[in-house]
């Protein structure tokens, strides 16, 4: 209730300001208060399901057309990050009469999709009409009514009459002055007449029966008269669209939208949960006001720092005069040296030229550091201008929208008013550094002491190594045994290359993995459900730099691999992207998993789609570099259960051990149990063990592998569960 106080207060301020005012105010709202098709300040504007806004014209105008336009020279641009709607969404706009797609591009594919209809949604005919919006580009599909069936914003529309139309033309003249009428002073809200001081003192004097008129600016005037002129009743309910005579009384939580009596009992919105239009309209205030607040302080830091961002082209002036000033002396300093040596006052002159020329060429090294710091000021400064313009335009946006009074009108802009607040506080700190890029102190330095030493190995170099690289969070991931990691240099750094560094996972040494250029880089043969380290340095040719703050990223807990065409036999054949396998020979063929295993614990299974009781199918794990061409288990890279119809053995380097009853037929299912931890693997069938532990001693790296020929085909299900008898 503090934040609502607060901006109440604020409110009752604003409403006292002035013609001038009034323009800044306007200027600062100009994006805000801009139709995106006709780039004019939004007459009669409308708002579209998206949230966004245009004109009633201009929408007649894509109506028409069946897209977005241009006018002139100015051309409208979409942006892709909107929201996806939901199944509530979907059905909202289908009581109202607006379908909602995709793109424009895709409205013609979505709208023939049978599934839609199926499903109880209205069908979309691609002949129907449609309005597309200019930011977005979302498709927007009208009855029969067209454009008129969408919202009148009467807010913004409120918002632009008050400060735009006021801004041109904000000089008032007193309604009662003989001859050149003198500018108005005040206007009398009961008399409705506009009064200079000369005036109001004669014809309407504090004290009587007009002691007790209202007085007001004649701004504020000027806006009550032009209400009443219009036929706007200050306070007045706003009515229902479809029932005239019916004032919008509740607000329909499915829909999104206020509706009246006759709307709940026998319109689109009969048992749709409503609440109280009053009691929804406070409670949006009171979340838009809180977002605000954060926003609000957000923005006042921004400004600080343009401050100090300004005072910080004055500092580089500063730096540049006292390094200067201290070349001047250091040159001074080698001078005296250079006269205090007697067996070099013959060529005296000559070295004092010389000397003289490298000044020169000193100076030309600062011009060029002191250009490069100032230009990266400005820019800096112009960024965060821009950044702050347009924040603060949507903050005066917003309070304008608070001071609205009719809960209908302002909760037909709220939502999408408090999203775009969050929007914009929650991507405050990617696109607002409030960061010094540079700093005002030269970072070059005279290397005098070899010149002291030997006169004719001067030299003016740089001596600042790279400022540690920024690690870019969200562009890194991690994705089954494999991390990605992707940074950028710092902004005051010149770079020639990186090296990222990763540990061994349990926080050991950290170990170099990557050396060059690039700013992003994949490690691949990872252990899976395992958490490293990175970090990165940048170097240049005065040296490596220090590390970056470390990342952590973990691998998937529960491995998930496909059967691998590139390192399978010619023969098998892949379907069902690359899960389902069979063999176009009777010759046994093997194919391996695309991911190894080193550590850890992992179970997938295979079902049997076909099988005839012949073959003998063999399920395991391989090496690498295991025999494509016969049955898993024959060599020594690899180790396999070999089953048929009624029983199955376990095979390595063609040794049979274990006979055990119990075979496969169609719909049957195969686990495997790699235990990496104990170093052991198991197998089961229909969910049971299938013999005793087959393998132990496993260590290295494993592949999942399976044999077959043409009698066989199976599926893959990897990454599952550990059975619960596992011990």
């Amino acid at each position: 209730m503090q934040n609502i106080s607060e901006y109440l207060a604020l409110l009752k301020l604003r409403s006292n300001v002035t013609g001038e005012r009034l323009v800044s105010l306007a200027a600062m709202m100009e994006q805000e208060l801009s139709c995106p098709v006709c780039r004019g300040l939004y007459n009669a504007p409308i708002m579209l399901p998206c949230a966004h806004n245009i004109c009633l014209n201009c929408a007649r105008t894509l109506q028409t057309n069946g897209g977005p336009t241009t006018h002139g020279n100015h051309h409208t641009h979409g942006h892709p990050e909107y929201l996806d709607y939901g199944e509530t969404d979907r059905l909202s706009e289908a009581d109202s009469g607006v379908g909602f797609s995709g793109y424009a591009a895709s409205a013609a594919s979505s709208s023939s999709n049978s599934s839609s209809a199926s499903a109880g949604y209205p069908s979309i005919h691609v002949d129907a009409l449609r309005v597309v919006c200019p930011q977005c580009h979302r498709s927007i599909y009208l009855d029969e009514t067209g454009v008129l069936s969408l919202p009148r914003n009467r807010v913004l529309e409120a918002i632009v009459s008050r400060y735009a139309g006021q801004a041109k033309n904000s000089v008032v003249k007193c309604e009662l002055c003989e001859g050149d009428a003198k500018d108005a002073t005040v206007y009398c809200e009961q008399c409705e007449v506009f009064y200079c001081t000369g005036c109001r003192e004669n014809c309407h004097p504090a004290r009587g029966p007009l002691a007790k008129h209202s007085l007001i600016p004649p701004v504020k005037g000027k806006i009550k008269a032009r209400a009443k002129a219009q036929g706007q009743q200050p306070g007045k309910a706003s009515t229902c669209t479809e029932h005239n005579e019916e004032n919008l009384s509740m607000y329909c939580i499915l829909c999104k939208l206020p509706v009246c009596y006759l709307c709940l009992n026998e319109g689109k919105h009969v048992n749709h949960d409503v609440k109280a239009l009053g009691a929804m309209a406070k409670t949006q205030k009171a979340e838009l006001s809180q977002t605000l607040t954060s926003l609000t302080e957000k923005a006042r830091q921004a400004k600080d720092f343009l401050v100090h961002l300004k005072e910080k082209v004055n500092q580089v002036q500063e730096c540049t005069v006292e390094f200067e000033a201290s070349l001047v002396a250091k040159f001074d300093e080698l001078i005296e040296a250079l006269k205090r040596r007697k067996e070099l006052l013959i060529r005296q002159a000559s070295e004092i030229r010389k000397n003289s020329a490298q000044a020169e060429a000193f100076r030309n090294v600062v011009q060029r550091e002191r250009e490069f710091k100032t230009k990266m000021i400005k820019n800096h400064i112009g960024q965060c201008s821009c950044k702050l313009k347009q924040t603060t335009g949507l903050l005066e946006y917003a309070i304008e929208v608070m001071k609205e009074q009719d809960p209908a009108s302002f909760l037909m802009v709220s939502g999408a008013l408090i999203n775009r607040v969050r929007n914009t506080e929650m991507s405050w700190k990617k696109e607002m550094i409030l960061e010094h890029r540079v700093d005002a102190e030269f970072d070059l330095t005279l290397d005098s002491g070899p010149v002291l030493r030997a006169i004719e190995r001067l030299n003016f170099k740089e001596m600042k190594v790279p400022d540690p690289p920024i690690i870019m969070p969200e562009n890194c991931s991690a994705e089954n045994n494999s991390v990605t990691i992707a940074w950028q240099s710092h902004p005051s750094s010149w770079v020639e290359g990186y090296v990222l560094e990763l540990d061994d996972g349990n926080n050991g040494e950290f170990r170099e993995v990557y050396y060059g250029r690039e700013s992003i880089c994949t490690v691949d043969g990872l252990h899976f459900d395992t958490t490293y380290n990175a970090r990165i340095k940048a170097y240049n040719h005065a040296g490596e730099g220090d590390y970056s703050e470390s990342i952590c990223l973990q691998t998937a807990e529960v491995a998930w691999f496909q059967p691998d065409p590139r390192t399978a036999h010619p023969d098998i054949i892949f379907t069902n992207d690359n899960m389902t396998l069979t063999c176009n020979t009777y010759d046994e063929r093997v194919t391996l998993g695309n991911v190894g295993f080193s550590k850890g614990v992992h179970y997938w299974e295979i079902t049997i789609d076909r099988y005839d009781n012949h073959p003998d199918p063999a399920f395991g794990v391989a090496r690498f570099n295991t025999a494509k061409d016969m049955m898993l288990g024959k060599d020594d890279k690899s180790w396999s259960m070999y089953v048929d119809n009624n029983r199955s053995w376990f095979i390595h380097n063609n040794a049979h051990a274990d006979r055990t009853e119990g075979g496969i037929d169609v719909g049957s299912v195969v686990g495997v149990l790699l235990d990496l931890n104990k170093h052991t693997l198991r197998f089961y069938i229909n969910d049971s063990r299938q013999g005793p532990v087959a393998f132990t001693g496993l260590k290295g790296v494993f592949f999942p592998a399976i044999s077959l020929n043409r009698n066989t085909q199976v599926t893959f299900h990897p990454g599952l569960e550990i059975p619960t008898d596992c011990d």
